[in-house]
């Protein structure tokens, strides 16, 4: 095989320490091997930058081992080349390992070009990136504490859920509220018409009834109110966090409106699309392979003939959600059908969820080329998806038979006409 790097170096990362093994390799003679392990103190990780320069080391290779490479990535970006690599590209045969034997592997493998490097965005992506992906997970915690509070009112006896459209909307929560206060179980019929908005108003029967007769104790209305004060704090600090993510964001806001002009895709979408793969798409050699890093590409399997699962991989576990919703919406859209007819032909084959996620990968790819060529969103056959495709001769056949039979059944031709 051909030595890709003369000199490079594999680094074994863990919490408290890294073993690094340095390789140098020189024609004609086997490559000479520099161990050496050090601490994940900052005054240690800059020793161990050092010892790369006075090697003349300037490639190494790590795995991205949880979050321990990170503080190592921090100190090496700015004057090493290093290289993150996924653990099943630089996994070590199972009963021959340890910390030593771990670097050299990962060194030896990458010297020869056999690990691909992960996608690792500039710094100022990696904290936009960490905010959107914290508010992923205070709108996941969200949404759990509205179920929780939903099984609460469920418990006790209240079905306002089946007749408000949303139990957290003005009216229900006023009524709550008033449920809540409440130091018995007996309800003001009067007071809780008083409360309904709108349309409610109408359904005022309907909503006393679901509520008649209920059984909430004082534990369960202070369990109630501990989900409430939980639920009004995440709101809270997600709206903190929309404020940070505007002020990151404002560098970006070009690519931010160029995304906007996707069908499906709002600002809040675009915002979590670029903290995923950035703005700088010369990361990616193309968009096959941006789609593949997103975990939007089906993988291949095939042994003795046989072709295997083929199912997408579990990557791009922020992305992924984030274009699969973007699809959703873009097939429903009323102001451009294109990906709408798209996924309709798309359905009639493979179905809806291989269908979606199609459509989730044409916009990755319409993504990869905006932000290329700066250009707005315009595919090349936006004029022509409303066009009936043209048949081939076996569908043109097929149409023709279709349509004789039609037309005898009907008595409009007789039977004895054969189909020229």
């Amino acid at each position: 095989m051909k030595v890709v790097y003369q000199t490079c170096c594999g680094v074994d990362v863990h919490k408290s320490f890294l073993v690094a093994t340095i390789i140098k390799t020189t024609s004609g003679i086997e490559p000479s091997y520099h161990k050496k392990r050090f601490s994940t103190f900052n005054n240690s990780i800059l020793q161990f930058k050092d010892w790369l320069i006075d090697n003349n080391c300037r490639d190494i290779c790590m795995e991205s081992t949880g979050k321990y490479w990170v503080p190592v990535y921090n100190l090496l970006e700015d004057d090493i080349n290093v290289t993150i690599a996924n653990p099943k590209w630089v996994k070590a045969v199972k009963g021959n390992k340890d910390d030593t034997k771990d670097s050299k592997w990962i060194g030896d493998l990458f010297r020869l070009g056999l690990v691909p490097g992960s996608y690792i965005p500039c710094k100022e992506i990696r904290i936009l990136r960490e905010y959107t992906r914290y508010r992923y997970k205070l709108t996941s915690s969200k949404s759990g504490e509205k179920n929780r509070f939903q099984n609460a009112l469920t418990v006790c006896n209240v079905a306002l859920d089946s007749v408000v459209s949303d139990v957290f909307g003005k009216s229900a929560t006023s009524i709550i509220d008033y449920l809540i206060e409440q130091s018995d179980n007996s309800i003001n019929h009067e007071e809780i018409s008083s409360r309904l908005l709108r349309s409610l108003k109408k359904k005022s029967d309907s909503v006393i009834e679901s509520i008649d007769g209920h059984q909430m104790t004082d534990s369960q209305k202070y369990r109630m109110r501990l989900i409430r004060a939980h639920m009004d704090y995440i709101i809270s600090t997600i709206n903190d966090i929309d404020t940070m993510i505007e002020s990151l964001i404002t560098p970006h806001e070009n690519a931010i409106q160029l995304l906007c002009t996707i069908p499906g895709i709002d600002r809040n979408s675009a915002i979590t699309i670029i903290s995923e793969i950035g703005t700088d798409m010369s990361q990616f050699s193309s968009s096959k392979r941006l789609c593949c890093w997103a975990g939007l590409t089906p993988s291949n399997n095939e042994s003795a003939g046989k072709k295997k699962s083929v199912r997408i991989t579990r990557a791009g576990v922020y992305l992924k959600p984030a274009l699969v919703q973007c699809a959703h919406a873009a097939v429903k859209s009323e102001k451009s059908p294109y990906y709408k007819t798209k996924y309709e032909r798309i359905l009639k084959r493979r179905g809806k969820k291989r269908a979606i996620i199609a459509i989730a990968r044409m916009i990755l790819t319409s993504i990869y080329q905006m932000l290329c060529t700066g250009e707005a969103w315009n595919p090349s056959d936006l004029y022509k998806i409303d066009m009936p495709e043209p048949l081939d001769a076996k569908q043109r056949e097929k149409a023709i038979r279709q349509a004789l039979k039609l037309l005898k059944s009907e008595g409009i031709i007789p039977e004895s006409l054969e189909a020229s």
